[in-house]
């Protein structure tokens, strides 16, 4: 319900600031659901390039002989768990917990980075081993999809930093409530597009 007060004085209508507030914060969340919707559309094309790609070896490595499984779902652990901890940190926000919510950023913050971390050094084992995106269509499309998601994690990772730093100087004001919701959203679309790359690249290349 509007809540306004008028001035008997003149027929002006002044709104209240947390109105204000209120309205300018579900107009953000409107535009972060359509970047949402974007990026989606984004990562679809990706995957729909690395599907017809992704059996043109050139004569080169296959998935087999280069995926390690077993690295790959300790990275997958690594990153789900980075929702999990978001989660947490979600509901101490909502108690207004300034020294949890930070306490839970920073855990998700160090899981989101042991993933980059075991991401870029499974890129650099493949370029050592001469598996480069130049080797092949198949090896393009690879680098072009993972890239594309790790270079997603690496900007949530700028962003959450950022957060905590607000949070530290200002608390958990309604804007700060609002911009983790919005990276929360971020994270978790994050982490259900890797769970499509883990499944349709690694899962199912390996196993072909």
């Amino acid at each position: 319900m509007s809540t306004h007060i008028v001035d008997k004085n003149t027929p002006r209508v002044y709104h209240r600031p947390d109105e204000e507030h209120e309205h300018s914060g579900g107009a953000t969340m409107l535009g972060f659901w359509i970047y949402l919707m974007s990026d989606a559309l984004i990562f679809a094309s990706i995957f729909a390039v690395y599907g017809v790609l992704s059996r043109n070896y050139a004569g080169g490595p296959a998935p087999q002989q280069l995926f390690e499984l077993p690295l790959v779902a300790l990275n997958t652990a690594f990153l789900l768990a980075s929702s999990i901890t978001f989660g947490v940190g979600m509901q101490a926000m909502e108690a207004d917990d300034k020294g949890r919510t930070r306490f839970w950023l920073a855990i998700t913050g160090l899981l989101g980075l042991a993933f980059l971390g075991v991401e870029l050094s499974e890129f650099a084992s493949l370029i050592a081993e001469g598996a480069t995106p130049q080797r092949s269509a198949f090896l393009s499309a690879f680098f072009t999809l993972v890239g594309t998601h790790g270079t997603h994690v690496f900007f949530g990772l700028i962003w959450l930093v950022t957060l905590f730093v607000q949070i530290g100087q200002r608390g958990l004001t309604a804007d700060n409530k609002r911009r983790i919701m919005c990276l929360s959203m971020f994270w978790h679309f994050l982490d259900i597009i890797w769970i499509g790359v883990f499944t349709f690249v690694y899962l199912f290349g390996a196993l072909r």
